[in-house]
């Protein structure tokens, strides 16, 4: 894997890509660290020089490419407690 490029656009906060394996290497702004499998060079270069990276992300990457989690990150579901119960706990 190639060196992740530090970027702040919208939740994203590092990108990196191996083109030998085709691999995506995505990081988000919780800590998740997503894989992407079989992403040309093209794919790569627009998005590692999109002025709207996380624009450029969610439309061609995200809809097109089944993520691979690699680390980071929580999700509701993960949780031991909806984050939602306190809401509904009685005084």
């Amino acid at each position: 894997m190639t060196d992740m490029k530090r970027i702040h656009s919208g939740r994203l906060r590092g990108i990196g890509y191996d083109a030998r394996a085709r691999q995506l290497r995505v990081e988000l702004d919780d800590g998740t660290v997503l894989l992407y499998d079989h992403v040309g060079d093209e794919i790569w270069r627009r998005l590692s020089s999109s002025g709207s990276a996380w624009s450029y992300y969610r439309d061609n990457i995200e809809e097109e490419f089944a993520a691979k989690r690699i680390s980071g990150g929580s999700t509701a579901a993960e949780s031991k407690q909806n984050p939602l119960d306190d809401l509904w706990q009685k005084p």
